[in-house]
């Protein structure tokens, strides 16, 4: 049997759809984000990136970097294997009192990855609670998704951001059956924040634990960086928060966040937490300094939100459509695959801006977009330099402006 065949059929049809992805080869330069080297052939050898989930450009930071070599030299490079066999390293402890204390919980757990604490932990729940239900908001990560679904429990899908049809649906099932809401704050694709207090208090009413991903709002909102439900007085109230360390804080893991038994509970049942080698003490390290300047500072936050603004403003003055939204993410609304793939290579090759088209099926088909993330270090320069390209772009390719 020709395999092999069989898989280029399959990767054929993705690219006639429109769909297949290509990655940059990139070289983030320490100091000059959100500046990279480029070492694709068809595009110039600096681009300015636009879409990375280093939301604050805290990869670059002198303390972060810092903290990472200091521990290196201390400790080494890995961390010698899974905890269970080489020990917890005493740096994955001090991050995971940090995190507890960013979210204002008794304790901590690390992953090597958002996806992976998301896996673990939704798995971990839905399979060991007798007879659990899990009620997932329909636009929940993939990574939700495969939690739930390894953990062969009963699934409920509720509609997105919709309180009123998760109390329908909670109060259909039997009183005494563990009952897991599973939703994220804000949503990475569309940029909408859900309505959390709402949220919670449907949960409440019907004694629902509350599962919560922050990975798109830790660092970026409420005043030391504990999230949406920071910023909103709700993390108390939330039975677990998980988060990720490889976004605004610039490095790398996922973690939830919850009770001590919680967190002892997840630890000693989740297979995605025993049996995977740990992060790096330098990582962790370097996670830990992130978290501990972002508690206390508010200048990148503050510069993150006026840059967003200001991009936001200047679409709109020439027309660009894009989708309205509270958070950080400007999704740029292109609704065809393959025009969408066609503006981010000529964003590359001729104007220097590295944007990945999102297609299919991260969003549904007739959604596809170009999702820009401004951050604290894109000069006005550069905002000037993406909307006249877009303008240029826009006219080239007959796209619809935005009705005003």
């Amino acid at each position: 049997m020709d395999f092999d065949a069989m898989f280029d059929a399959q990767l054929d049809t993705l690219r006639e759809e429109g769909n297949y992805r290509v990655f940059a080869e990139l070289e983030r330069r320490c100091g000059e984000f959100p500046k990279a080297k480029s070492h694709d052939a068809d595009a110039p050898d600096e681009v300015t990136v636009w879409c990375s989930n280093d939301y604050l450009g805290m990869g670059q930071h002198p303390v972060v970097r810092q903290a990472m070599k200091d521990t290196i030299d201390q400790c080494g490079t890995g961390a010698g294997g899974t905890r269970n066999i080489s020990g917890t390293n005493h740096h994955h402890l001090l991050l995971e009192r940090e995190l507890a204390d960013l979210h204002g919980k008794e304790d901590a757990l690390l992953f090597t990855s958002g996806y992976v604490s998301n896996w673990a932990a939704l798995s971990t729940l839905g399979s060991r609670l007798p007879d659990a239900v899990i009620l997932s908001d329909e636009l929940n990560h993939a990574s939700m998704i495969e939690g739930i679904r390894h953990s062969r429990a009963q699934k409920v899908i509720w509609k997105h951001n919709d309180p009123e049809d998760l109390d329908r649906k909670l109060a259909r099932l039997p009183a005494n059956a563990p009952k897991i809401v599973a939703f994220e704050s804000v949503y990475s694709m569309d940029g909408d924040i859900c309505p959390m207090e709402e949220i919670v208090e449907v949960a409440e009413k019907h004694g629902a634990l509350t599962y919560l991903d922050e990975v798109h709002a830790v660092g970026l909102y409420g005043p030391r960086g504990g999230g949406v439900s920071e910023e909103r007085g709700l993390a108390h109230r939330i039975t677990l928060i998980e988060g990720t360390l490889g976004k605004a804080y610039g490095c790398m893991g996922g973690y939830v966040t919850g009770s001590a038994s919680l967190c002892d509970f997840i630890r000693s049942f989740a297979s995605g937490f025993i049996f995977t080698t740990a992060l790096p003490p330098a990582v962790a390290a370097a996670a830990t300094a992130s978290i501990a300047h972002l508690k206390q500072s508010d200048t990148e936050r503050q510069a993150q939100r006026a840059q967003v603004a200001n991009l936001r403003a200047k679409l709109d003055a020439r027309g660009i459509p894009h989708l309205d939204n509270e958070s950080h993410i400007i999704p740029v609304m292109i609704k065809d695959p393959v025009k969408c793939r066609m503006l981010a290579d000529i964003l590359m090759r001729d104007w220097g801006i590295y944007v990945q088209p999102i297609n299919y099926p991260t969003v549904p088909k007739g959604t596809e977009r170009l999702r820009f993330t401004p951050g604290p270090l894109h000069s006005e320069a550069d905002i000037d330099h993406l909307v006249t390209a877009l303008t240029v772009l826009w006219k080239q390719c007959a796209l619809a402006h935005a009705v005003a």
